[in-house]
């Protein structure tokens, strides 16, 4: 029987890798100068939240047992300025930055979960820190989405089950069910 902390990690993997798919499937319904639109003056575009995103990515997830998550050549406040990035761009950097966490995640062992970490000079058990970039990646992931969804309007590809399409969804799964148990 595989150990608790092992399915955790392996859980957690899973769950990230829902979110960048989301993500990846959001980018895969917009143009270039789509990645720079802004829903109002408080807002941010698609590029600065990806920026931002990878940016904390590579400062928590970079040597991530042995280093402040806090890298000092991070500069968090320069991840939300506009670049004139194309969507090739903003993707690889967005690769770059999922890389990173996944590789750390699939280093760590069970053993590792208990130990502390530090973030900003705070201590956590790397339990806790990875909760928090669990938390923290969803949310900008959601505001991706909804800001791809203003953009692509009418025309946007649902990524989950369209409104109104509910009671379609639950049939379709329960014959897949009643196939599978043929």
């Amino acid at each position: 029987m595989e150990s608790p902390g092992k399915i955790y990690l392996e859980s957690l993997i899973k769950r990230f890798l829902t979110y960048k798919e989301l993500g990846d499937k959001t980018f895969a319904q917009l143009e270039d100068n789509d990645f720079h639109f802004t829903p109002g003056p408080e807002s941010n575009s698609i590029a600065a939240i990806v920026q931002h995103i990878s940016g904390n990515m590579l400062s928590r997830w970079t040597n991530f047992l042995t280093e402040d998550g806090e890298k000092e050549w991070r500069n968090r406040d320069q991840e939300f300025e506009e670049t004139a990035e194309t969507k090739a761009e903003i993707v690889a950097r967005w690769e770059k930055g999922w890389k990173c966490l996944l590789d750390t995640l699939k280093s760590l062992t069970e053993a590792d979960l208990l130990k502390t970490i530090y973030i900003r000079n705070e201590p956590l058990i790397v339990i806790d820190a990875i909760n928090r970039q669990f938390a923290h990646y969803p949310y900008h992931v959601g505001q991706i989405i909804y800001v791809g969804k203003m953009i692509r309007k009418e025309n946007w590809n649902s990524l989950s089950i369209p409104k109104g399409k509910s009671e379609e969804y639950n049939k379709m799964i329960d014959a897949g069910i009643a196939e599978r148990k043929k």
